[in-house]
């Protein structure tokens, strides 16, 4: 081989890899434009901080007398907590045989038999039933009762006479300690 052609071998290879290091080097800069300017596009999708800020609820149950419910607000929607006597724990267990719309025993739906943590709205047509405060109604079975169509909750929450075709809904929860609950 002569000089010549060994130098025009070693140009036109040169040439080719710095061409392929411009193509290789364009195309990483431009992945990387276009992923920084779609990026706060995707960015806003995310659940903005009050948001996020609303999807845990920590409650602390000591306050709580035995008899007492209270309502917190988790996700926009009300969280009934009852601290149940012992007469409630008993209904709500013996009932388990009963011939429930929405059959599911009350153990299924509590951590701690003391302790009932519910969705506060009606599986009917999502009003608030009554029951949670001193003086409401509670029902026909002592736990809560829809006034808006007549739907009647047990002590554990379940449906037991009304249209609504579901229990209460029991929200993810956690004992964090035996007085401090986290939903959600």
């Amino acid at each position: 081989m002569s000089d010549n052609a060994e130098t025009a071998s070693s140009a036109e290879f040169d040439e080719k890899t710095r061409r392929d290091f411009l193509f290789t080097t364009t195309a990483a800069v431009g992945a990387v434009g276009a992923a920084t300017a779609v990026w706060p596009f995707i960015d806003q999708m995310n659940p903005a901080a009050d948001t996020l800020a609303l999807s845990s609820t920590e409650v602390d149950l000591e306050p709580i007398a035995e008899g007492q419910s209270i309502t917190v607000v988790w996700r926009g929607k009300p969280v009934f907590i009852r601290h149940r006597t012992t007469a409630e724990i008993e209904a709500a267990q013996k009932d388990d045989k009963a011939d429930l719309p929405d059959p599911q025993a009350d153990l299924d739906r509590v951590q701690n038999a003391k302790w009932l943590v519910m969705v506060g709205v009606c599986t009917h047509f999502g009003c608030i039933p009554l029951g949670n405060k001193s003086g409401e109604s509670k029902g026909e079975f002592g736990g809560w009762f829809c006034p808006c169509h007549g739907s009647h909750y047990d002590t554990s929450g379940r449906i037991r006479k009304g249209p609504a075709p579901k229990n209460l809904e029991v929200p993810d929860y956690k004992f964090l300690s035996d007085m401090q609950i986290r939903i959600g």
